[in-house]
């Protein structure tokens, strides 16, 4: 099949999450400027780059977390695991501002290094960012979509050595979660190596 999105799909749900995926879930906890804790998993992030590192995370929306995280210049993005994905999907409610979602789903903090913004204390990494863009995407054709992405760039990082193995963080051994598309997940937990040409 074929189909123009501006057109429709034609399909009971909309394939676009489900092709690309899986997407890691960048866990985001941000404090508001009066100093209350917020957290809330978003599907679409992912790294930029690693000199220096970056994350974004985009919100449909100006959310809780991107409003925070351009209010405060800072957000925490924690790793979801399968062991946490009911906590992560509780973290998902829609509450008012000003409520904690780590109280409302009992999830536990961490304090930062770097950062006021809380972590989740269970996540076996956690990356510390300072915000440096928030920018509301345009279409092609110049018109606003109501979508933000928020670029941080990490200035401290977390690791539960316990997922150190032989020197290298073990994704599948942490079992991060992703998200597929529709209501579906994907932990993983297998990997696999391969060099590049050349041998790098």
């Amino acid at each position: 099949m074929f189909y123009e999105p501006t057109l429709g799909h034609g399909l009971p749900h909309d394939p676009f999450k489900a092709i690309v995926a899986p997407r890691p879930i960048g866990w985001i906890s941000t404090l508001d400027v009066e100093g209350r804790a917020n957290l809330g998993p978003y599907s679409f992030f992912n790294g930029v780059c690693d000199g220096p590192p970056m994350v974004m995370f985009s919100s449909a929306g100006l959310k809780h977390s991107a409003d925070n995280a351009r209010a405060t210049g800072e957000f925490v993005c924690n790793v979801a695991t399968l062991a946490l994905k009911d906590a992560m999907n509780e973290s998902s409610a829609a509450l008012e501002k000003g409520v904690s979602e780590f109280d409302a789903a009992g999830i536990e903090t961490a304090p930062s290094r770097i950062v006021r913004a809380p972590r989740v204390a269970a996540s076996p990494a956690a990356l510390e960012c300072k915000t440096v863009s928030v920018t509301e995407l345009m279409d092609m054709f110049g018109r606003p979509t109501n979508r933000y992405v928020v670029i941080g760039q990490v200035v401290g990082v977390h690791i539960d050595e316990d997922y150190l193995v032989n020197g290298l963080f073990d994704t599948a051994k942490a079992a991060a979660l992703a998200r597929c598309g529709y209501m579906d997940y994907s932990a993983t937990t297998e990997t696999f190596s391969m060099l590049r040409p050349g041998g790098r």
